[in-house]
């Protein structure tokens, strides 16, 4: 019985979001992991108040074009009365410098980019407080940190964010890998978050006419980050003949020209006209086929397979992951064709995954949505959590580079600082806790037969409820997975 119940904890916490009161722990949990992956609703967010990517860009551009027609009024402003006549102007001009900042107006108000992003984060943390057990949702987190965009570099990229995981990750996540590669590197996000939007063929029309260049940050990450990984055999002269098939993959402007305003476009003027050799294979295609075919045959490469085995193995298990384990992952891999439903079945059923020590500890966005989940709250108000992943150091879509936020849990998370921060955390979040379980409850169905008998012992004598509860937060149990 005891082994059951610590083969559902695991389940909970190594693959899933951490357990909330009264889950069902009846049954093989590793059936309930299987079931998670085989329902219907799968991964995806259909929510009506969550837009497109194009509609999302066009209120962008939008917003830019107004504050700059408000910019271009403001600055004929000062310039007419700088040019009037000296009486005139002592009359007209306020108190302040000529210079001052303007008054309030349309430049104070929010930006949409800012309420679409905290709308997107929303039903990203709702997803995942309401998951069964979380399996699915870790995995869309996963791919969305290996795929990762960041909001810190435009108003384009935070806007978004959420919709670039929505649209290229979600749908895939229990498909194809070449599916998600595809819609990942053709999404608006990704264009412009590695610049490819700018990458122009050297002679291609707009090349010879603009004298504009080559763009290569897009394919040097496809082929160290996406797919092969550092040190697989690729070649610098990859990367460059990667990103001249690329050029002319970019996002509509607001004038429309090359169609839906903020959608993915190709465009032929500024592709590289001239046939390229990537990895021993020429491509001769027309158009974006080009690139398809690129990413295609990328995503079948023996090094992306063992690439993203070794990656999951150590997201999900161990910070060094047994290298057979990651081995027979990348088999199924490439057997499935990129089958990333079945690489996910044959994480769960793999015994190794079952096997190691609870050892990692939970990054931010684990640890967050777990602590809603141990005391079944659902928060109608994302910013709490935000800020929280804020102070923690994993602000939500907001890597510090494009290789995403570290699985190397202990060196990324476990840092004196960190550390402190986590306690200061839970405290505040204890402290606003109402009509939950009481503490030994509470420790049983979250922590289960894991909990050391000092974490009992420290949870039970606890001055306060809410100092017990914050002290399960801060468990060793509750922390690592």
């Amino acid at each position: 019985m005891v082994a059951a119940e610590s083969a559902w904890t695991l389940a909970f916490n190594r693959f899933g979001l951490g357990a909330r009161p009264g889950a069902v722990r009846s049954g093989d949990p590793r059936q309930a992991l299987l079931a998670e992956l085989s329902a219907e609703e799968g991964a995806r967010i259909d929510r009506p108040d969550l837009l497109s990517t194009p509609k999302i860009l066009q209120a962008v551009y939008d917003d830019d074009w107004r504050r700059k027609q408000e910019r271009d009024r403001q600055d004929a402003a000062r310039l007419a009365m700088r040019a009037m006549p000296a009486p005139s102007v002592a009359a007209l001009l306020p108190p302040s410098p000529l210079d001052a900042p303007p008054p309030p107006s349309m430049m104070n108000e929010p930006r949409p980019e800012q309420q679409i992003f905290r709308a997107e984060a929303q039903a990203r943390l709702e997803q995942a407080c309401s998951a069964p057990i979380g399996l699915v949702e870790r995995l869309t987190a996963f791919w969305s940190n290996h795929f990762c965009v960041s909001v810190a570099k435009s108003g384009i990229c935070r806007a978004a964010a959420g919709a670039f995981e929505r649209e290229a990750i979600r749908p895939h996540v229990l498909g194809r890998f070449a599916d998600m590669l595809r819609a990942v590197e053709q999404h608006p996000a990704m264009l412009n978050f590695l610049d490819n939007a700018q990458s122009i063929g050297p002679n291609s029309i707009v090349g010879h006419n603009n004298h504009a260049g080559l763009n290569e940050n897009l394919a040097r990450e496809i082929l160290e980050l996406h797919t092969m990984g550092v040190g697989s055999g690729y070649a610098q002269t990859d990367v460059t003949q990667l990103a001249y098939i690329l050029t002319g993959w970019t996002i509509v402007g607001r004038d429309g020209k090359l169609g839906e305003p903020g959608a993915f476009a190709f465009n032929l003027n500024a592709h590289e006209p001239l046939a390229a050799t990537l990895r021993g294979r020429l491509y001769v295609e027309d158009g974006v086929a080009q690139g398809e075919a690129a990413l295609a045959d990328l995503a079948r490469e023996p090094a992306t397979a063992g690439h993203v085995a070794t990656k999951l193995a150590r997201h999900f298990v161990a910070d060094a992951p047994d290298p057979a384990l990651a081995a027979r992952l990348a088999k199924t891999f490439r057997d499935s064709d990129g089958d990333l439903a079945a690489l996910a079945r044959a994480l769960v059923a793999d015994d190794a995954a079952w096997r190691m020590p609870a050892a990692k500890v939970r990054n931010p966005w684990e640890l967050t949505v777990a602590a809603y989940r141990a005391f079944g709250r659902s928060p109608s108000d994302a910013g709490p959590a935000l800020a929280s992943l804020d102070l923690l150091g994993m602000p939500l879509w907001q890597p510090g580079g494009p290789n995403g936020f570290s699985d190397d849990s202990v060196a990324a998370w476990a840092s004196p600082e960190g550390m402190k921060t986590r306690v200061e955390l839970a405290a505040r979040f204890a402290g606003q806790i109402k009509d939950a379980p009481r503490p030994a409850a509470l420790l049983e169905d979250v922590l289960g037969p894991t909990a050391s008998s000092a974490t009992r012992e420290a949870v039970a004598r606890a001055e306060t409820r809410e100092q017990a509860y914050a002290l399960l937060i801060l468990s060793p149990e509750f922390q690592r997975r």
